[in-house]
């Protein structure tokens, strides 16, 4: 069975959060539970490190501004990671190229990633916490469950991800209005107090 579904599936969760789904793999494959995860991805050392990363980012990202700080610093990683185990899969299973599953991977997280973050500075411009920590938190649980899904049901899995990813583009649509009248009042909030008088400006 072609290993394309799992690739898709684990890229575009990759682009939402990666270390989630380094552990969550490298978890299946430890218990046994997943046969096809590849060796690198259960080796202690790097569920140590993506289960130390999967907290830092559990707590960063439900804080305002700095999940937008934190999706920034990531914008390169996540669709490394997603890469990165797209080409592990593929190498396991012998079934498609290791370059191809890597490039289907990188840019199906690259995607998902532009809407993740996207979506959090549209979030970031109402002035409560609250829907920072609801978002996050859907996140998480969407990775965890659809990776699970993945792992025993990957066609299933992959066309909720490719619904999920394509519906998340369609609303990246409609916030990008949101967010540029954000920055443009931000701006004219900065000139104003810069023209204010007394001011260093």
């Amino acid at each position: 069975m072609s290993v394309l579904p799992l690739v898709f599936t684990s890229g575009w969760a990759s682009g939402i959060n990666a270390y989630a789904v380094v552990l969550l793999l490298g978890l299946f494959g430890v218990t046994g539970l997943g046969d096809d995860v590849p060796q690198a991805l259960q080796r202690p050392e790097v569920l140590a490190v993506a289960g130390v990363l999967f907290l830092c980012e559990a707590v960063a990202d439900k804080i305002p501004y700095a999940d937008s700080v934190w999706d920034s610093v990531h914008t390169v990683v996540r669709p490394a990671a997603g890469a990165w185990v797209g080409a592990l899969l593929a190498g396991q299973s012998g079934s498609l190229p290791d370059v191809v599953a890597g490039v289907i991977g990188g840019s199906t997280a690259l995607a998902s990633h532009g809407v993740k973050a996207g979506a959090r500075m549209a979030v970031n411009t109402s002035p409560e916490p609250f829907s920072n920590i609801v978002l996050s938190t859907a996140e998480d649980l969407g990775v965890g469950a659809v990776v699970s899904f993945a792992v025993f049901h990957p066609v299933a899995a992959s066309v909720v991800a490719a619904v999920f990813l394509a519906a998340g583009l369609v609303v990246l649509l409609f916030l990008v209005s949101r967010i540029r009248r954000f920055l443009r009042r931000r701006a004219r909030r900065r000139e104003e107090r810069r023209r204010a008088p007394g001011s260093w400006g």
